[in-house]
């Protein structure tokens, strides 16, 4: 045989295996989804952001959940009953459902993962959102009874926040309480495969999913990529399929390019500026109801979320169960003033504004009070906070009288769809740092009252008006300046399908394609 047949053998041997390779990459379906940081953790019990417990739904599941409208649903539960006394919560189980190691799912799986949290010994961050579970038993494979320490009339959301999973019993004897974390191993549709921090994390498609015919995509390829310029980039060259949170101002560039859909839709995410009640001057309410009123929430939504937002109507943003429209509060810088000059300073004066975040939109909202702020005399200087700052000057600080914050931009999304765990953390006077994230160090004692005497009030109606009180007190009492609640902008590739931000800033992708 010739050299030079040799070498046209060759060329189509190696054409022929690119074309191979191509296919073989064309046919591996991985979506690519990039999101504004980097991941805490995979143990959803042990983490407090958002994110992070948004992509280990990816490989863990709870007993409920939320749909993407932020509807709950049953996932690995199938239904429940309550006993009169409101302490007894007997739930039935999915059956046919089998971790990723091949461990069964059953009732003493759900035991042992509820035996984890709540164990303080253990000291995972969600405790205190299960602590109230004085007991969880194994009535047989597919019954579980919940006892509680006391009546609490949101239980059942509580199961469907997203830390609420079910870890396989085997990987929890294997790993450790803390080991865990690095070996996640759940019932959800995709296992997880590798979690390189400042890069990647990846899952891949469960072959053994108890949803047949799902996940209908091989993988998912979660990428970290803080530069919001960078995130809108990777839509326009089509290296991601979907990315979220956008920045507003890269919206109308996105919506002109074809393959591509911008999507803009409703949240449950407030954002305030809680204000140190127990400083002075913030301890006087005339100053915090003049802050209110210096602050243009309409010129705020246009000039740092370029319209994607609405101003804040109450405590709660609508869309969580409990929620009162209180609000708009109306911009009034003369009113301001005066109720400056009534609490003693005529002449305004100085203070500190934080930010808990330091991406560009929440850059332009400190900037954007602080100039408002100026214009009655109140002369604030900015900072945005670091994750390791927000944590050591905010976050642990351990004596309300020397805590360092005073002005504090943050936000806040209730991610059991009711109003217990949008009021409860952040304004009950047993939450305050380093317990829960109560920054305003705000007491009022009607108020946590009502916060106790609508958790064991099963009566929705009653319930409601419990919290609309509870509401209107603290909306009196101005311990935040109330500014947005945001809305969600997300883009994605038109070729991709089923891949939705729910109203919490969370992910639904049980149904996620590749057409």
């Amino acid at each position: 045989m010739n050299k030079q047949r040799l070498s046209r053998i060759a060329a189509a041997l190696t054409i022929a295996g690119l074309a191979g390779f191509a296919l073989s990459a064309h046919a591996a379906k991985d979506v690519v989804v990039a999101v504004q940081s980097g991941f805490t953790t995979t143990d959803p019990y042990d983490a407090n952001d958002t994110l992070s417990q948004a992509v280990a739904k990816s490989f863990y599941q709870g007993l409920y959940g939320f749909d993407k409208d932020m509807k709950m649903v049953p996932v690995l539960a199938t239904s429940h009953t309550v006993s009169k006394d409101g302490l007894v919560y007997t739930v039935k189980l999915r059956t046919g459902v089998q971790f990723h190691d091949g461990t069964p799912f059953n009732a003493e799986a759900v035991k042992a993962t509820f035996d984890r949290v709540t164990n303080p010994d253990n000291k995972l961050k969600r405790y205190n959102l299960y602590k109230n579970i004085a007991k969880t038993e194994a009535v047989d494979a597919t019954t579980v009874r919940f006892t509680l320490s006391e009546p609490f009339s949101p239980f059942i959301n509580t199961l469907a926040h997203p830390s609420g999973v079910i870890i396989s019993p085997a990987a929890l004897a294997k790993y450790g309480n803390k080991g865990i974390a690095q070996n996640p191993v759940g019932t959800g549709p995709f296992k997880f495969v590798e979690w390189k921090a400042t890069d990647h994390l990846k899952v891949a498609k469960f072959d053994g999913y108890w949803k047949k015919g799902y996940p209908k995509v091989d993988s998912i390829t979660f990428r970290p990529v803080v530069d919001n310029n960078t995130r809108a980039a990777m839509m326009q060259t089509n290296e991601a399929h979907f990315a979220f949170p956008m920045p507003p101002e890269a919206a109308a560039t996105l919506r002109e390019k074809p393959s591509l859909e911008v999507s803009s839709s409703p949240s449950i995410i407030h954002r305030y500026i809680s204000m140190n009640t127990q400083q002075k001057p913030f301890d006087n309410p005339k100053v915090r109801e003049a802050i209110n009123y210096a602050i243009n929430k309409e010129a705020l939504v246009k000039v740092a979320f370029s319209g994607y937002a609405i101003p804040a109507e109450g405590v709660l943003p609508k869309g969580i169960e409990g929620a009162a429209k209180l609000g708009p509060w109306p911009y009034n810088p003369a009113k301001a003033r005066e109720l400056l000059k009534e609490a003693g300073y005529p002449n305004g004066f100085e203070s500190t504004l934080w930010s808990a975040y330091n991406y560009t939109t929440a850059q332009k909202v400190i900037q954007f009070v602080q100039q408002q702020l100026a214009q009655v005399g109140i002369k604030v200087q900015v900072l945005a906070l670091e994750a390791g700052q927000r944590v050591e000057r905010v976050e642990s600080a351990q004596d309300p009288a020397t805590a360092p914050v005073r002005m504090y931009y943050v936000g806040w999304s209730s991610s059991t769809g009711e109003a217990d765990w949008a009021m409860r953390p952040l304004l009950a006077s047993e939450s305050f740092p380093p317990k829960l994230f109560n920054t305003a160090y705000y007491k009022n004692p009607e108020v946590d009252a009502d916060i106790k005497k609508a958790l064991v009030t099963t009566d929705p109606a009653a319930k409601a008006k419990i919290y609309a009180d509870a509401q209107q007190r603290i909306w009196k009492d101005a311990p935040w300046a109330f500014l947005v609640t945001e809305q969600l902008l997300s883009v994605r590739a038109r070729n991709l399908a089923g891949f939705y931000v729910i109203p919490d800033g969370s992910f639904n992708f049980d149904e996620v394609e590749l057409k």
